[in-house]
């Protein structure tokens, strides 16, 4: 009988033994937003050095354009603002591929300059895990980092 009464009341106070209050709510990551100059030239960037696919949007959705990403993520171009925008490496959009050496060969050919995160030219970046990364720029001047695949 003793044993009921003690299991019952580990069971009626299992929130306080396990201290963690059940959360109403969970989060996934939907997209990211960038303010642009001209949404037809990031988009064109994004597209074309990316790799990545434009999706369609209401003609009347004017300055504006969506990117996927994949997996349900996008990427949303505005040019509804204006103003500077102060931009630095430590904030940039990171994105990986399971063929880096190809990937880097491709900003090569198009002449778009990359870096390691020091910032030094043409030098691939090489993390502790012995993940390979590049950074560089798009047309605002947003971060963009690119990154091996850990096999």
């Amino acid at each position: 009988m003793k044993k009921a009464i003690i299991l019952l009341l580990l069971i009626q106070f299992s929130n306080l033994v396990i201290g963690q209050e059940k959360k109403g709510f969970s989060l996934s990551f939907n997209h990211v937003a960038l303010s642009v100059k001209d949404v037809n030239v990031s988009a064109e960037f994004y597209t074309g050095v990316l790799n990545l696919e434009i999706i369609p949007l209401p003609p009347e959705a004017k300055n504006v354009k969506w990117i996927s990403m994949g997996d349900g993520k996008e990427l949303h171009l505005l040019s509804v603002l204006e103003g500077d925008i102060k931009i630095n490496k430590a904030v940039h959009i990171a994105l990986s591929t399971a063929n880096f050496d190809a990937f880097v060969q491709k900003l090569t050919t198009m002449n778009i300059e990359f870096s390691d995160f020091p910032g030094n030219l043409n030098k691939i970046n090489l993390r502790p895990d012995g993940i390979e990364q590049v950074f560089f720029q798009d047309p605002d001047g947003y971060w963009i980092e690119v990154n091996s695949i850990n096999n």
